[in-house]
């Protein structure tokens, strides 16, 4: 699990952990992708999963609570 909060620190905390390990999934939770005014940052955050994690599938849960079933939909 990777919490950032979205600022200047927050691209070089997302490369390390992309890159810190292989992944066969990442999920990106709502509260990035769900709110207006961080729709930069979503785009950012897809971006660095695309170049960092290229092999892994890119899932989006609803709530912290379903972020296993989200990852799951693309590990079967």
């Amino acid at each position: 699990m990777c919490l950032v909060v979205p600022d200047e620190n927050a691209e070089g905390t997302i490369v390390e952990a992309l890159t810190g390990r292989d992944y066969a999934c990442v999920v990106v939770g709502g509260g990035i992708r769900k709110h207006e005014p961080l729709l930069e940052f979503f785009e950012k955050v897809v971006n660095l999963v695309r170049q960092h994690a290229p092999r892994a599938a890119i899932a989006f849960n609803s709530s912290p609570e379903d972020t296993a079933e989200a990852a799951l939909r693309w590990l079967r």
